[in-house]
């Protein structure tokens, strides 16, 4: 089947490393000829890239689904597609449940999707979930900013947090090579990209599966030594990394990040509960001491950083006493930004199976305390900005007011500020703050360009 001309759709839900996945699946598509439609109603191939973190998200997935197998009875020649960790989980599954579906493929196989095409168009209803190890990433991504790129370090994940889908789906642990990341980089700065954001779902995890160890004993690659390896890249100005596990993250980590100017001053390190024993149930391999130990040591060598993390609520077991000291870990800490969830029975995992789940009345109230508690603190938080100046990354137009551009400080806080984003896009400006809010800034116009 000719591909020339013909147009894709891309649906991206969950996260950081989802978006990742599209833009490179994206790159595959445009190289094999197709061209990006916005509108899916239009597209000839519909690809939805799927999370399993959260029960909501898999049914939106569906209901996407029903629309568009529909369609496909009106047009055969409509390629549907559904990757990532649902199409890991569920497997033929899908194709029982949705029999117009051509294609369902796992997050480990993103990079063979042009093989996995050429089966399809020759007639095959393919299914791709196998563990496999990742194929280097050779294609240039579709990248849908200019300004900030997202870098993949390592796929999959070792741990056995009794909530999570994600080693599951997601196959173990994977490092890329120092090389191949810093090549890929030095691409990006080269193309004018200033920001780049390392991921991995458990990024502390970084190098134990590469050879090698040091004479003290410890991996020869770690996250830490990738920063200072890559951190003098020309034309990258900013380097921030994610997600961090409190289990592995180190005092010698935080000295990079003092050390290197690139590095942002931001930190995302999910505790998920204030309590040891839901902490133990979860498998989480930490106390709250130890989360609190961390924030501390950070905060002794970087007082003004930027601390976000994710909690989840209503874990089975939890008492009103246990999410007492979630809430008192977040009023002790007071987070710049937290993502916070109910907890949700994901299939495959020992926590859906247990008998003492709590109720979704309890999940919401408890959902609702916690994020009260949140813009709280957050507001408290960012009232340290006001009438200081601060470094913004232009990365686009504020869609709701176009005579500002927004971007985002060192500490990843949104800010907005008068300005035309032909003359500033992909600029480091300073900004002097004039409003402060929970969550975002309101700058007082540029004091110089960078």
């Amino acid at each position: 089947m000719t591909t020339k001309n013909r147009l894709y759709n891309i649906v991206t839900f969950g996260c950081q490393m989802n978006k990742a996945d599209s833009e490179r699946m994206a790159g595959i598509l445009e190289k094999m000829g197709f061209q990006w439609s916005e509108d899916p109603n239009n597209a000839d191939l519909i690809l939805y890239n799927t999370c399993t973190i959260r029960d909501n998200a898999e049914q939106k997935v569906y209901s996407y689904l029903g629309r568009q197998a529909k369609r496909k009875h009106e047009q055969p020649d409509l390629t549907l597609i559904v990757a990532g960790c649902v199409a890991q989980q569920e497997g033929e599954q899908l194709l029982r449940r949705v029999p117009e579906l051509d294609l369902v493929m796992g997050p480990q196989h993103a990079n063979r999707l042009e093989d996995l095409l050429e089966q399809v168009f020759n007639g095959e209803q393919v299914v791709a979930t196998e563990a496999i190890n990742i194929v280097e990433d050779i294609t240039k991504p579709r990248r849908e900013s200019k300004v900030t790129a997202w870098v993949n370090v390592i796929y999959g994940c070792n741990e056995r947090c009794t909530y999570c889908v994600v080693p599951g789906v997601r196959g173990v642990e994977q490092s890329r090579t120092p090389a191949a990341i810093k090549a890929e980089m030095i691409e990006l700065g080269e193309l004018g990209y200033k920001e780049v954001t390392l991921l991995g779902q458990n990024i502390d995890a970084y190098g134990r599966d590469l050879p090698g160890v040091t004479e003290s004993g410890r991996y020869k690659h770690t996250l830490t030594d990738l920063l200072y390896y890559v951190h003098d890249v020309p034309g990258i100005e900013r380097i921030r990394f994610a997600t961090s596990h409190p289990r592995y993250f180190t005092e010698r980590l935080i000295k990079a990040c003092k050390e290197l100017p690139k590095v942002c001053e931001h930190f995302h390190i999910p505790f998920q509960s204030g309590d040891n024993e839901v902490l133990k149930a979860m498998a989480r391999g930490y106390t709250h001491e130890k989360y609190r130990g961390i924030i501390e040591k950070i905060r002794e060598y970087m007082p003004d950083a930027s601390i976000s993390a994710d909690a989840i609520v209503g874990f089975p077991g939890e008492t009103e006493a246990q999410f007492e000291k979630t809430l008192k870990l977040v009023e002790d800490i007071g987070f710049d930004q937290l993502n916070t969830a109910a907890y949700s029975p994901r299939p495959g995992t020992p926590a859906a199976l247990w008998e003492n789940q709590v109720s979704e009345e309890v999940k919401r109230l408890r959902l609702s305390s916690l994020n009260h508690l949140v813009s709280l603190k957050a507001a408290e938080r960012t009232q340290r900005y006001l009438g200081r100046r601060e470094e913004v990354l232009v990365e686009d137009q504020n869609p709701k007011e176009t005579t500002q551009v927004m971007g985002r400080t060192r500490g990843n806080r949104l800010t907005f500020f008068p300005g035309n984003i032909e003359e500033l896009k992909g600029k480091l400006v300073q900004v002097e703050i004039t409003e402060a809010r929970a969550f975002s800034l309101t700058g007082k116009g540029t004091v110089g360009v960078l």
